[in-house]
């Protein structure tokens, strides 16, 4: 059986940001890929001190894109406390499923990944 990985993209430059294989290293919850730090490329994004506080989940702290040439708010989020019920996402990174204004998702076996979506066509 092949492995199923999920990766996600800066959309501009094409620059892998995250990359795991499905419920090993990354797992969907809620419309978002949430991935283990360890899985994910810190180089250009950078945790903010802009917040939202979910009712159920905790607080949640947005991640900006900061590449050469380009930048884009809230490409990702995480959360370093959650309430109970939810310790499976503290401390990963999330990133919205599918594509977004900065980001887009792929997904595919070993190395041979397919873009599931794109709003550049």
């Amino acid at each position: 059986m092949s492995k199923q990985v999920v990766t996600i993209r800066d959309v501009v430059s094409g620059e892998s940001l995250a990359s795991a294989e499905k419920q090993v290293g990354v797992r969907l919850f809620e419309g978002a890929w949430y991935f283990d730090p360890a899985a994910v490329n810190l180089e250009h994004l950078v945790v903010t001190d802009r917040t939202y506080i979910c009712p159920y989940k905790g607080t949640c702290y947005w991640i900006d894109l900061e590449a050469p040439g380009h930048q884009a708010q809230n490409v990702a989020f995480t959360y370093f406390q959650v309430h109970e019920g939810y310790e499976f996402i503290k401390d990963k990174i999330a990133f919205y499923a599918g594509q977004h204004e900065a980001t887009v998702e792929e997904q595919g076996s070993n190395f041979d990944r397919v873009i599931t979506r794109s709003w550049q066509e």
